[in-house]
């Protein structure tokens, strides 16, 4: 996107956020459920690989075959998939007054391409949100969990997953970190917790927002 978003969209903006194998997607899943079956019209998505564009931004930045990549390099090809991402999908579906959820979003190139690579993690939000036209999610969900634990959820790897223990820890302080920065934008839950018992959680804190709008 070339320009700041002026004036936020009448739909509801949730994100799943939190390390790999931390059970977003599933969550993400349980969520878009539970609002179809309340007669909302939701929108799933994920991040990064959701648009055309995007599905071959993700090949190169996920693929064990692409090999070593510039730190920078890598992160400002994040940046065109969300670019490309907010622009033709999210914000679409949003000002059609949608429920968009996606798995994944800006947090998690600032913990991964930024803390993860250590990368300025400042520099590296200034590029994500003018990328995203500085569209936040009303609600973040991270779902926390010891990286070594989470490792032990997925077998073949891709490239971040196998990016090592330490690089994945420095990515779990920072999601950490912008959560405590901002706790009222934010739900954190603990990602080893009972599936329906996080998705009851999340359900009553995006019924909450509902209401509110």
């Amino acid at each position: 996107m070339n320009a700041a978003i002026t004036s936020p969209p009448p739909g509801l903006f949730v994100c799943f956020e939190g390390g790999d194998g931390a059970g977003k997607s599933t969550q993400a899943r349980l969520l878009q459920a539970w609002l179809v079956d309340r007669g909302r019209t939701v929108l799933l998505t994920f991040e990064p690989g959701d648009t055309a564009v995007g599905a071959k931004l993700r090949e190169i930045v996920l693929s064990p075959e692409t090999g070593e990549l510039a730190s920078r390099t890598e992160t400002l090809l994040y940046a065109a998939d969300k670019a490309e991402h907010v622009e033709t999908v999210i914000l679409p579906a949003l000002a059609r007054g949608e429920v968009v959820i996606t798995d994944r979003y800006v947090d998690s190139t600032i913990a991964y391409q930024g803390a993860g690579r250590t990368l300025a993690a400042a520099e590296v939000e200034q590029v994500a949100r003018w990328a995203t036209g500085g569209l936040r999610p009303h609600l973040t969900v991270l779902l926390d969990v010891d990286p070594e634990a989470a490792m032990g959820r997925f077998t073949g790897r891709d490239r971040i997953e196998g990016a090592g223990v330490e690089f994945h820890r420095r990515a779990r302080a920072e999601f950490l970190r912008l959560a405590e920065a901002d706790p009222e934008a934010y739900q954190v839950l603990d990602g080893r917790d009972d599936v329906d018992a996080i998705a009851s959680a999340v359900r009553d804190r995006v019924a909450a927002l509902l209401e509110a709008r």
